[in-house]
């Protein structure tokens, strides 16, 4: 089936800004509260958030096949369980729809009242419910600049590194949408020199930037999904900040790896990027050496250009930009890792989400994480207001961004922000 949404000659009849993150092209989908206090399913074109359940209701879906209350969910679960084909006749018929050349609903006031809101006045919701959340390793750049830091430099990737990708499972009752505030953790720490921990809070509290992909439902219990078929199990993508507590992690995670110091939050985008949406910026990733296993063989392009970035805003300063990297750089592709996690049989369902791991690139300026912008705390971060940063501080907002572009379209994520406050006093 074509993707007709991807036209690159197509208008909106709504505005538009050139750099907008939205154009027409991109319609995500996401989930949000209007001020009516009615959560909605929904997609975004520049800033305005169209209310799908609405345009259900007022027949714009007409024959598609769609459960009558399918965009009328506090969550995309059941869209997402549909399968590829319905997403796409969905995105490409938003897209016809609000085609400049199209009067249908750009004509009907009434109509328009009722479907459309300004960003301004809505709030964004997470966007699925996340039954089961996988988090992977998969940036060579960054396991290698952590295995340099605590390990053996001359050794700093593990044996199986080049092998396997790597991956816990997190915990997805902790996963929150861009805006919501991340308390600082408690937990046991071991001070350096010491041979015995203390309690308190985290001192080293760690950003890391990643992004992450939504699945349908792959299998079922003892399947496994062949690597070529993995793209059509991938829902789309979203950015994601794993929130890290470097002294709590240094002290448990031997012998069965990250726990506290990784579970107290995990902050994504609200807006699912489609992988329809993301076609045009597919690209090689880096060459594997040793081969992979046969189930994990593939050729051609499998990742994708996605420039990113990190901005650490203090309270009440300008944000700075700390840094710049692309996706594109990552090891291990989804595909593969969504290859390898149904290799054994492991179930996967809508709505599993599945982080990349930390995104590094090969130059200080585009590591993904205070621990390696820092190198430990040793090198501290100069922000514009004159202040430094080894890890992050109380009232420090982290913003991060995505997207990608070419000469003719920009596909961006918006943001994933997120302000780090004291440690949570009960009252």
């Amino acid at each position: 089936m074509p993707i007709t949404a991807n036209d690159t000659s197509r208008k909106s009849w709504l505005e538009v800004q050139p750099d907008s993150d939205f154009p027409i092209q991109n319609i995500p989908f996401g989930v949000f509260l209007t001020k009516e206090n009615i959560v909605t399913v929904g997609s975004r074109i520049g800033d305005f958030a169209i209310d799908l359940g609405a345009l259900q209701q007022l027949n714009y879906f007409e024959g598609i096949e769609l459960t009558d209350d399918m965009f009328m969910q506090d969550t995309l679960n059941d869209f997402i369980s549909d399968g590829q084909k319905t997403w796409r006749l969905v995105r490409n018929r938003i897209a016809e729809i609000f085609d400049a050349t199209n009067p249908e609903l750009r004509d009907n006031t009434k109509h328009k009242d009722i479907v459309i809101f300004k960003m301004e006045d809505v709030e964004m919701q997470l966007p699925v419910l996340i039954g089961d959340y996988t988090d992977f390793y998969s940036s060579r750049e960054h396991a290698t600049n952590v295995g340099k830091m605590f390990r053996d430099p001359e050794n700093a990737l593990l044996p199986n590194w080049l092998h396997v990708p790597v991956g816990y499972h997190g915990r997805s009752s902790s996963i929150i949408p861009s805006g919501i505030p991340v308390h600082r953790p408690m937990g046991q720490i071991l001070p350096n020199g010491e041979t015995s921990p203390v309690f308190g809070p985290s001192r080293s509290v760690d950003f890391e930037l990643e992004t992450a992909f939504i699945t349908t439902d792959c299998n079922i219990m003892g399947e496994t999904i062949p690597i070529a078929e993995t793209e059509d199990y991938i829902f789309g993508m979203v950015l994601m900040n794993d929130w890290s507590a470097r002294d709590i992690q240094k002290w448990e995670y031997v012998p069965l790896g990250p726990f506290l110091a990784k579970n107290f939050a995990t902050s994504i985008s609200p807006w699912i990027i489609t992988m329809d949406a993301l076609e045009p910026f597919k690209t090689k990733g880096p060459k594997q050496e040793p081969t992979p296993f046969p189930y994990l063989q593939q050729k051609g392009k499998h990742t994708f250009d996605i420039n990113l970035e990190v901005a650490i805003a203090p309270e009440n300063a300008e944000p700075t930009v700390v840094s710049r990297t692309n996706f594109k750089y990552m090891y291990w592709s989804m595909s593969q890792q969504l290859a390898h996690h149904t290799s054994n049989g492991c179930r996967v369902n809508s709505g599993d989400m599945m982080g990349s791991g930390t995104i590094s690139g090969s130059t200080p300026d585009s590591y993904g994480s205070m621990l390696e912008l820092s190198w430990g705390g040793k090198n501290p971060i100069t922000l514009n207001d004159g202040s430094q940063r080894k890890f992050i501080n109380d009232g420090d907002t982290v913003i991060m961004k995505g997207y990608s572009q070419n000469g003719q379209v920009r596909i961006g994520f918006g943001e994933c922000s997120s302000k780090l406050l004291p440690p949570f006093v009960r009252q």
